[in-house]
């Protein structure tokens, strides 16, 4: 008796079509984005301690005025000169000026030359790591140094952040203030040429140049323009409102940081 066998060939695997992805996003923008949502949480939570802070008397003040002042001016930038950089310049000179802002608050003096020097280095430094990924390191130290000498002449000169410091429910917008925000436009205007001209050369440099003068002397107008308003609240807030800017703080965290998991499963490749 013989005995037939069914042979089959073993089966080749199938070839595996590559994956194909709608949209690219930079990783360091994801990662950008999910430390701002976990900034926003810790924020939100201070919010709902308040009582825990010390009241209006502790230092939730300051952080309350660093926010806001952080989310004035990184919108401001962020729409005029990208992303990233209204999160860096945003962070930088919301938090030195909520220091500076917190001090008038208080009845004090100005803070000494060494330390205005300080703040405007910080200041610097955030615009640097903004222009540090489109136009290289040279350039961004290089702007950043002349930035620097530039707020600290100012500073020497009595061109600050409190200058004609008063706290109210409507905007300033006095005309010391008006020509030290067009000596600043014309500033950065001029830095951002020379920058260009010996460091690293910008396609449509006068564009380049005017565009970051005008944004930025924008942002600072709008801002010293409704300083009197934030000084006000920052100050005055009911517990209660506290609370509900806290929960609204954690709650756009928690999108920021959901950010990454929606791209994962959207689809859309990380680079």
């Amino acid at each position: 008796m013989v005995q037939t066998l069914n042979w089959l060939p073993p089966r080749r695997p199938y070839a595996e079509s590559p994956k194909t992805y709608n949209h690219e996003v930079d990783h360091h923008t994801v990662a950008a984005i999910s430390i701002a949502g976990i900034s926003l949480d810790v924020l939100g939570s201070l919010y709902l301690a308040y009582d825990l802070l010390g009241g209006q008397h502790g230092p939730l003040r300051l952080i309350t005025r660093a926010v806001t002042y952080s989310v004035i001016f990184g919108i401001g930038y962020g729409l005029g000169l990208g992303f990233f950089f209204g999160l860096t310049a945003g962070i930088t000179s919301g938090i030195t000026l909520s220091i500076e802002f917190n001090r008038a608050a208080r009845g004090l003096d100005h803070y000494s030359l060494p330390w205005e020097a300080f703040f405007s280095a910080i200041r610097s430094a955030g615009f640097a790591a903004g222009l540090y990924r489109t136009l290289g390191l040279g350039f961004a130290i290089a702007f950043a140094v002349l930035t620097t000498i530039g707020q600290v002449l100012a500073y020497s000169r009595g061109m600050r952040p409190t200058t004609d410091y008063f706290v109210d429910l409507r905007p300033r917008f006095t005309p010391r203030l008006f020509w030290g925000t067009v000596v600043r436009t014309i500033g950065y205007i001029a830095t951002a040429l020379i920058c260009s001209a010996l460091i690293h050369h910008v396609d449509h440099p006068w564009a380049f140049a005017i565009r970051v003068g005008l944004v930025t002397g924008l942002v600072t107008g709008i801002g010293a323009s409704v300083t009197p308003f934030i000084e006000y609240y920052a100050d005055n807030l009911p517990e209660r409102r506290l609370g509900i800017f806290g929960i609204a703080l954690i709650l756009c965290g928690f999108s920021l940081q959901s950010v990454q998991y929606w791209l994962a499963l959207l689809d859309v490749r990380v680079t």
